[in-house]
């Protein structure tokens, strides 16, 4: 029990704390949308996270099918965090109320869908996060054969990992909600251009590394 507790505490603080495109988008959607295009993002990511999992150690040959497919894959997340790029820093527009000031976020239903999409698929259609599943699956089918309980072990290490992401990226979206209230329209408008150029560069690496061979992690 402690050893599950342990593997999954340490895999779900290296991947909260990883750097990628996602990252980014947590805080860029709590800026611009409040509190809740932030906590809409990340529900997408982490049902992302949970689908990749399952994938991982309930559908071992489908996984594996997926990623024979991987320069595919790679090469539809990098066209959508490039087109993603190109849109926030040409096309994107910061909405303000009359006298200039940033407007109270209110999200429609739709609108919280498009958003746990997008994080959905950015998380998914990522290699390098695909990657990490891998590895993550791995350490921890290894630490359940020692263990009289496998499924159990197993089941606590991707909990505890999937639990602290979750509670790292909520995290995430507080403190960007707080920032947000000292932001003007002008600030979150160069917020936004920052992000669309990290969208542009991951989506070339990443795209370079995968027909080079040299996929970032």
């Amino acid at each position: 029990m402690i050893a599950a507790l342990a593997k999954g505490f340490a895999l779900g603080l290296l991947l909260s704390i990883s750097v990628g495109p996602v990252i980014f988008s947590v805080i860029k959607q709590s800026l611009n949308n409040g509190h809740k295009g932030g906590f809409s993002f990340i529900a997408g990511v982490s049902a992302s996270d949970i689908t990749v999992v399952l994938i991982c150690n309930l559908f071992t040959s489908l996984f594996q099918s997926a990623m024979s497919h991987e320069l595919v894959i790679g090469s539809i997340g990098s066209a959508f965090l490039i087109l993603m790029g190109l849109y926030t820093i040409f096309l994107k527009k910061v909405a303000t109320t009359d006298d200039g000031r940033l407007p109270s976020a209110t999200m429609r239903k739709r609108d919280m869908l498009g958003i746990f999409l997008a994080g959905y698929f950015m998380n998914l259609l990522n290699p390098g996060v695909l990657l990490f599943w891998i590895g993550a699956s791995t350490a921890v089918i290894s630490g359940s054969e020692k263990n009289i309980h496998p499924d159990e072990y197993i089941f606590i290490a991707f909990a505890v990992c999937l639990l602290i992401n979750l509670i790292a990226d909520i995290s995430k979206v507080m403190l960007a909600g707080k920032i947000r209230e000292k932001l003007n329209p002008h600030n979150i408008h160069i917020i936004n251009r920052v992000a669309g150029l990290i969208y542009l560069v991951f989506g070339v690496v990443l795209i370079y590394g995968i027909y080079t061979n040299k996929l970032p992690h």
